[in-house]
């Protein structure tokens, strides 16, 4: 399913590391401190780095990282989208960021839009989120406390993996990377980081981290696996796309991990996620004003929907009965 809609996904919010902001409610997972790192993406000024002989790839992935940490500092922009998962079988459903936290509403099951009686479970869903207060912070705690992840691993992955360039094609440049024997992860995070090798594409005329994919080369237990495990073989995937000048977002986020752990709040071990449709919202949009645009779009899409289901035939029908009324008049 994912590997289909790649297209739709446009190269350039991602790069690598995808959990804060992406992946916002699944259940919990560490390894996720690779899809953590990767949703720390937005706008940063160019750095003009380069990978000729005077810059190592260790110091050319140190000051992409340092460009994105500070791009995701200085960007407060908020979003509607579509994102399409297929965790669970495939569903779609439309997202809206608000700084009190986000709010989603099904839209589509399998290609079907959803019948009658879900979306009235999706209204009475959005009213209790509305109401309890204390859910909603929970949820805007959780989505915090991944960033402050996400952010220390971004610092910690220069120093977690030894790097070398691959191929370049264009403005993006590969990275090679695999685990730095000399490291030693201070927490649970780093230790999953650290037992995985992939690759990092990174676009140097805008200074983004664009992609990264790595898998685990070695299994990882966490209190000699009391407190959880991930299988060697389990791999992630994150991309980044520029949404809108000089805003980039997570639009591609694939995780396929075995095993249990108990780290990030929003990202599951299994869970393939795609965004598109990006469009920015007022920062001042509150919760509730977002269940209402959601709400209004479910509105329009309903009666769209009805108006093509209506046979080309009975439309013919109804003009000419109705041209047939004005003559006799």
């Amino acid at each position: 399913m994912v590997r289909e809609n790649l297209q739709c996904v446009r190269m350039g919010e991602h790069a690598v590391f995808v959990v804060n902001r992406a992946l916002r409610y699944a259940n919990t997972t560490p390894v996720l401190a690779i899809a953590a790192i990767l949703l720390f993406c937005s706008p940063a000024s160019p750095q003009n780095t380069s990978n000729d002989s005077t810059t190592s790839a260790g110091d050319f992935l140190r000051r992409a990282i340092d460009g994105e940490l500070k791009a995701q500092a200085d960007d407060h922009t908020h979003w509607m989208y579509r994102e399409r998962t297929g965790a669970s079988g495939d569903q779609v459903k439309s997202v809206v960021e608000t700084r009190e936290g986000d709010v989603d509403r099904l839209c589509l099951v399998n290609g079907q839009a959803i019948t009658p009686e879900q979306a009235k479970q999706e209204d009475q869903r959005i009213a209790r989120l509305l109401r309890k207060r204390g859910e909603q912070k929970k949820r805007k705690r959780a989505q915090e406390e991944d960033a402050r992840q996400t952010e220390h691993l971004f610092k910690m992955l220069p120093d977690a993996v030894i790097a070398s360039y691959g191929e370049n094609k264009g403005d993006v440049v590969e990275i090679i990377f695999k685990p730095n024997p000399d490291f030693r992860p201070s927490s649970h995070e780093d230790a999953v980081f650290h037992a995985m090798a992939g690759r990092i594409w990174i676009n140097r005329k805008e200074d983004r981290l664009v992609e990264i994919e790595g898998h685990l080369i070695q299994n990882v237990t966490f209190a000699g696996g009391l407190l959880g495990h991930l299988d060697k073989g389990g791999e992630f995937h994150v991309r980044q796309s520029e949404v809108a000048l000089g805003h980039w977002e997570v639009t591609l986020l694939q995780v396929h991990m075995r095993g249990k752990a108990l780290f990030f709040k929003t990202i599951a071990v299994q869970q393939d996620e795609i965004r598109t449709d990006f469009r920015q919202v007022p920062d001042s949009l509150t919760l509730a004003q977002a269940a209402e645009e959601l709400q209004k779009q479910s509105t329009e899409k309903s009666i769209a929907d009805k108006m093509q289901r209506v046979p080309t035939g009975s439309l013919a029908n109804s003009q000419t009965t109705d041209s047939k009324r004005v003559d006799r008049n």
